[in-house]
This record gives C-alpha cells, sequence and structure tokens, in this order.
C-alpha cells in the first residue's frame, strides 16, 4: 500500500523521493533480519506463538503510524511492521510441515499454492487499495489499516490454527539463546544495515562503508562455520546448489518486481501527474494477473517452465518501461502492469515450491525465513536503484535507466532458470 503514498509522504513532510525510499528500505531491512530469526523461532517455540507475538507488533506499528508527528517516527513504524509481518511465512510454512508430519506426507503443490495466493492477494491489492484509501482519508490511512487487519488475524489465528505441538527448545539442554546464535543474528543485522546504507547513497557511493561492510561479513561467516547450530547453515546452503539458487533467483526476481511496484508508481504521479487513486487502479491489472496466474502456476507439476515464463515476462516489461515518455498511450502502460504481475504469480508460486522440495524437512522455517531474506535484500536493492535513478524526483530519464537495468538483470535470470538442472523434472527431488 505505501507505493501509492510515497508521494504524498513526501509533499507533506518536505522531502524527496530519495528519502521517501527508507520507508521501503528500513521494512525490508527489518524482515530481511527477522524473516530467519523468526522461521528459527517458529520451529523452536511454535509457530502458533510466533505468528500470534507478530501480529502484536504489526498492531503497535498502526499505533505509530497512524499519529507519527514527524517522518522520524513513520520510519520507526516501518521498522516495527517489518519485524511483525516476519512471522507470518515462516510460521506458516512450519504449520505445513507439521500438518505434513500429522498425515504423512508433505504439503501438496495446491496447498502451497494457496499460501503463495495469499501473499500474492495482499500484495496484488496492496497498491489499488493504497491509493484509494489515500484519495479518501490521507497517506494515514495507509498505516491506519493495519489495526483492524492486525486484530482480525489474531482473532482468526487463534481459533483456526493448531496448537503447536511439544518439541524441544534445543538438544543437549542448550538453552534458547544459545540455540538461536545471537551474535551471529547481531553481525547480519549490522553486515546488512552498513550495506543498506551504502545501496542507498550510491551519487556519489560512499566507498569507505565497503570496509566495514567485508569485515562484519567476514566474521560472519568465519562465526557461522565454527558453530554448531548456526543462525544461518553456511555450510547446507553451500553444498545445497538447488537451494542457493533458488535465493539468487528469488531475490533477483524481486528486485525487478520491487522496482515496478515502487518506481513505476512513482513515475506515474510525479512524471505522468496521476493521482494516489488513478495510480492505484492503474495497477489493477497488475494485481488481477498476479492472481491468475498463481492459481495456475499451481496446477503445473514442474517448476521450470513456469519459472521461465516469468522471466521472460519480467525481461519483456523492462524492455517496455524503457520506451515509456509522458505521451505513452493509457493501454500500454495498463499492459506493462500486466507484464509485471505474471511473474509475481509465476515465480512466487514456483520459488515456494522449490524451497519446500530442497530444504531440510526439520529447518523448513528457518529455510523459508532465508527466502524471504533474499526477497528483502531484492527489495532493498530495488530502492537503492530507485534512489539513484530519480534523485529527488522521478522523470522520464530515471525510469529508462532504471528500466534498463532491469532489461539486463532479466537476460540474467533467464539463464539462470534455463541452466539450472535441479529444475528439471527427473531432478525435482527431496535434498
Amino acid at each position: 500500500m505505501i507505493s501509492t503514498a510515497l508521494v504524498a509522504i513526501g509533499h507533506h513532510f518536505g522531502i524527496g523521493a530519495a528519502d521517501t525510499a527508507w520507508l521501503i528500505s528500513v521494512l525490508y531491512l527489518a524482515s530481511a533480519v527477522a524473516q530467519p530469526v523468526l522461521g528459527k523461532l517458529a520451529d523452536t517455540l511454535g509457530a502458533r506463538r510466533i505468528f500470534l507475538a507478530g501480529l502484536v507488533v504489526v498492531f503497535a506499528s498502526g499505533l505509530i503510524g497512524m499519529a507519527a508527528p514527524s517522518f522520524g517516527w513513520l520510519i520507526v513504524s516501518r521498522l516495527l511492521l517489518g519485524v511483525g509481518t516476519s512471522s507470518a511465512y515462516p510460521a506458516a510454512m512450519s504449520v505445513l510441515r507439521d500438518e505434513g508430519r500429522r498425515v504423512g506426507r508433505p504439503a501438496p503443490r495446491p496447498v502451497l499454492a494457496r499460501l503463495s495466493f495469499a501473499t500474492l492477494g495482499c500484495m496484488a491489492v496492496g497498491p489499488t487499495l493504497g491509493g484509494v484509501l489515500v484519495m479518501l482519508v490521507g497517506w494515514r490511512g495507509i498505516f491506519a489499516v493495519n489495526l483492524p487487519v492486525a486484530l482480525i488475524a489474531f482473532v482468526v489465528g487463534t481459533l483456526w490454527i493448531p496448537a503447536d505441538p511439544p518439541r524441544a527448545l534445543a538438544p543437549s539442554g542448550e538453552s534458547l539463546g544459545r540455540s538461536l546464535d545471537p551474535l551471529g543474528i547481531g553481525l547480519f543485522a549490522t553486515a546488512l544495515t552498513v550495506l543498506v546504507f551504502f545501496l542507498l547513497d550510491l551519487a556519489p557511493p560512499v566507498w569507505w562503508l565497503l570496509a566495514p561492510f567485508a569485515v562484519l561479513a567476514g566474521l560472519l561467516a568465519w562465526w557461522q562455520l565454527r558453530r554448531p547450530r548456526p543462525f544461518i547453515d553456511l555450510r547446507m546452503i553451500a553444498a545445497n546448489g538447488p537451494l542457493a539458487r533458488t535465493y539468487l533467483r528469488h531475490g533477483t526476481s524481486y528486485l525487478l518486481i520491487y522496482c515496478v511496484m515502487y518506481g513505476y508508481t512513482q513515475w506515474l504521479e510525479e512524471a505522468r501527474g496521476f493521482s494516489s487513486g488513478d495510480t492505484g487502479l492503474l495497477m489493477l491489472p497488475m494485481s488481477l494477473a498476479a492472481l491468475v496466474c498463481s492459481l495456475l502456476g499451481a496446477r503445473t507439476k514442474g517448476i521450470r517452465g513456469p519459472l521461465t515464463l516469468g522471466c521472460l515476462s519480467l525481461t519483456g516489461g523492462a524492455v517496455l518501461l524503457f520506451f515509456f515518455s509522458g505521451s505513452t498511450p493509457l493501454p500500454v502502460l495498463l499492459l506493462a502492469g500486466v507484464c509485471f504481475g505474471v511473474p509475481q504469480g509465476l515465480i512466487g508460486t514456483s520459488n515456494q515450491a522449490a524451497v519446500q522440495a530442497h530444504a531440510p524437512p526439520e529447518s523448513i522455517g528457518s529455510a523459508a525465513g532465508l527466502q524471504r531474506t533474499a526477497q528483502y535484500i531484492g527489495a532493498i536493492s530495488a530502492s537503492s536503484l530507485i534512489a539513484l535513478a530519480y534523485g529527488q524526483r522521478a522523470s522520464d530519464s530515471g525510469l529508462r535507466l532504471m528500466a534498463g537495468a532491469c532489461a539486463l538483470l532479466g537476460v540474467f535470470l533467464i539463464l539462470l532458470t534455463l541452466t539450472d538442472r535441479a529444475l528439471r523434472p527427473a531432478r525435482g527431488v527431496r535434498h
């Protein structure tokens, strides 16, 4: 929803696109760290507890954002929202794993597709709903809407999510703190924060920030390799090529998708002069295409075909954006949204199935959290690309710069997908 409110927020506080990009980055920075942490907690303490606790944080974020007296408080609200919502996906994957153990078989592809459909449904209606809220009640409605959503989800979760099965906190009586690896979490969060500060100020780049990032990344790798139960199991990821390539593919795909979700909407408002409500309606074809394709992707037996089609659609959409200007006809604007809606449905569902197929069953919550971490690193990179392309205001030349970079990444995605032997049907087995 925030995508159609960035311009209004910038005008209210007297700041430009490069500053409002922090509303994107801080949420995804918090999510990138919190997803694997809460995934591990869901594996350890139980999915239901973690999901409900996350909703409490989401409710608090809505209160702060609704009443924020300054832009800094909006940053706090988005940070809390990133932490709170990070409980949903890994908790859901843990619930599916526990249910699979109860019935004696893994979750079928259509069940995974419904989870993806729920996620995509929220992402898909977000720009449209956000535009309507900004038009009717102002940008604060973007934050206020989290209050009833969190309350409803808490009640429904309490009634419907199965009770958490008993499980030991850690082997050999290891404490919860030691099993969670707080030092690893701290190193990862600090390294990622430094990287985000570097990425968000690329004109010109602050090169010296790469030195502390390299040191922190090296310390993180050294510590994770020494730990018997690391925060990020680098050995497992290095030995599990299909899973590692799924993370790379997922993160790169969503870099392109978020460039459109945030960068394209800003261009529609600032360069083309559409209102927030009109922009939300213009993004509706993207939303509908994402929902339809998520259902169609669930009906396919393979993973490679839907991924390839999604990557081709991403690349084609980026090429189309490259030629946009102030005189681009309305039907072509709508077609661009469809080009980016198709991969949202196909890529999200297919990569989710790939994680389910290749991740170790006992740590599916952590693996799912790392998948979302890859997605949010892509989102952070997208906000950096948007800030570099636009500066303080969206423009035709900035859109072309962003679209050109996305087209090159789309070609890389196509090659990565076509050359991945693990995506062939004969190799689609659990590792």
